[in-house]
C-alpha cells in the first residue's frame, strides 16, 4: 500500500501547522528535515528525536527525510569529501535509531531546482512556479538575484545563502567537472555509504534533475533513464534507488514517465515518489507547473500512477508543487490547499486502480469456474 505523505519545513519555516496536514484525507506521513544544519555537518540524535516527537505528537508519521544535501566537496571530488562523507554516514546513523526509512538527496552541482517565475499567474487567477529559458542565459548572477528576490522571505531548498554568497568561488571549484567526474564522484560516495545503508535499513532515493537538463555549464547527471540505469550500476542495491519526480523527469518531453517507472519499480529501485504535472509552453522546454489533474497538464497522471500499480509500488510519494489558490500566498510551490487537492486526486487514481484490479481478477476467477461446469 502507498504511503502518502505532505512535506512540512518545520514550526518554526512553515505557515502550515501539522494539525492542518492531519486532516488531509488519506495523509499518514510528513515529510521533513532539519533545515538549519549547514551542508555537511551531522544531524544531531536529539534534534531528530525533536522533530520525530513533535511530528508524532500530531498523529503522523516521519519515515522520509528530504533532503540530507550533500556537501559540494563530494561532488566536486576534493581530498576533504572523506570526512563529510563519514559526517554523512554517521546521520544515517542517527536517523535510523528513530526509524527512519529513506533518504531523499539530489547530486545536481551549485544550484538544486531552478524556476525563473515563483508566482506565474494562471487564466483563473492561481499562481505557480514557472521556468522559460530565456531568462537563464544572463550572467550566474543575475540569475542568482532574479531567484532570492522571490523567495518572499523563505530560505528556499538549494539556494541556502551560506553557500551562494561567493558564487564565482563555487563555480570556479566546479570548473574541470563534467559529466563523467561527476558521475565518477557520485559512484565513489554512494559506493562508501551504501554498506551503511544496508546494515541500518535506509534507504537513498536521488531525486532527478529539475530542470532535466545542463544549466550555467554544469553537468547534470540525473536526467533520464540511460543516466538512472548507469547509478543504478554503481551499486547494485535496492538500497541504491530513487526519487522519481513526475514533474522533474516530465519537463523533458522524450523521458516516458510511466516506462521509466515500470523499468526501475520492477526492480524495487523506487522508494518514493514525488507527484506533480506541468504543463508545456512553447517548444523551448519552458513549462509552468499545474494543477495534479491530467487535464490541467502536460503528463497523464491516471498512466503514471498505472505504472506505478503495475510494479505494485508500496514506497513513499507525496503530491508536489502545488499553486496558490483561493487567496492563500504561503511558500512558494508549497500551499496547503492546491498540494491536498493533488494528494485526494492521486488517492482516488490508485484506489481506482486497486479496485478496477481486484474487480478485473475475480472476473477473471468467475469465467473460469463457469467454463468448468
Amino acid at each position: 500500500m502507498v504511503k502518502m505523505g505532505f512535506r512540512w519545513y518545520g514550526s518554526q519555516d512553515d505557515p502550515i501547522p501539522l494539525k492542518y496536514i492531519r486532516q488531509i484525507p488519506g495523509c499518514e506521513q510528513v515529510v521533513g528535515a532539519l533545515f538549519d544544519i549547514p551542508v555537511g555537518e551531522v544531524w544531531p540524535k536529539k534534534r531528530i528525536k525533536a522533530l520525530k516527537d513533535e511530528v508524532e505528537a500530531a498523529g503522523l508519521k516521519l519515515e522520509v527525510i528530504e533532503s540530507v544535501n550533500i556537501h559540494d566537496d563530494i561532488k566536486i571530488g576534493l581530498p576533504t569529501r572523506d570526512q563529510y562523507i563519514e559526517n554523512y554516514k554517521q546521520t544515517i546513523r542517527n536517523l535510523a535509531a528513530y526509524g527512519i526509512k529513506v533518504i531523499c538527496y539530489n547530486f545536481m552541482p551549485v544550484f538544486d531546482w531552478v524556476r525563473t517565475d515563483k508566482r506565474f499567474e494562471l487564466p483563473d487567477g492561481s499562481t505557480d512556479l514557472a521556468y522559460r529559458h530565456e531568462m537563464v542565459q544572463g550572467t550566474l548572477q543575475e540569475t542568482l538575484d532574479m531567484v532570492t528576490s522571490q523567495s518572499e522571505g523563505f530560505t528556499l531548498p538549494g539556494w541556502e545563502p551560506e553557500r551562494l554568497s561567493d558564487l564565482k568561488s563555487l563555480f570556479d571549484a566546479y570548473a574541470d567537472v563534467d559529466e563523467d567526474k561527476l558521475a565518477a564522484n557520485m559512484a565513489y560516495f554512494l559506493q562508501a555509504i551504501m554498506p551503511t545503508c544496508e546494515e541500518m535499513d535506509i534507504k537513498m532515493a536521488v531525486h532527478t534533475d529539475d530542470p532535466p537538463r545542463p544549466l550555467f555549464g554544469l553537468p547534470r547527471i540525473v536526467k533520464n533513464a540511460a543516466d538512472l540505469r548507469r547509478i543504478a550500476a554503481m551499486w547494485d542495491s535496492p538500497y541504491n534507488g530513487f526519487t522519481i519526480c513526475t514533474g522533474s523527469l516530465g519537463e523533458n518531453p522524450a523521458n516516458d514517465v510511466p516506462a521509466i517507472i515500470r523499468e526501475f519499480g520492477a526492480q524495487d529501485k523506487i522508494p518514493f515518489v514525488h507527484a506533480r504535472n506541468i504543463k508545456f509552453m512553447g517548444d523551448n522546454g519552458d513549462f509552468h507547473e499545474s494543477a495534479h489533474l491530467s487535464s490541467e497538464g502536460s503528463l497523464d497522471m491516471y498512466e503514471i500512477m498505472k505504472a506505478l500499480h503495475d510494479v505494485n509500488f508500496d514506497g513513499y510519494m507525496r503530491p508536489d508543487h502545488g499553486r496558490d489558490i483561493w487567496g492563500e500566498v504561503g511558500r512558494p510551490g508549497y500551499g496547503l490547499y492546491d498540494r491536498a487537492l493533488g494528494l485526494s486526486y492521486l488517492n482516488g487514481l490508485l484506489e481506482a486502480l486497486a479496485k478496477g484490479s481486484a474487480d478485473t481478477t475475480e472476473t477473471v476467477v468467475m469465467t473460469e469456474e463457469l467454463e468448468m461446469v
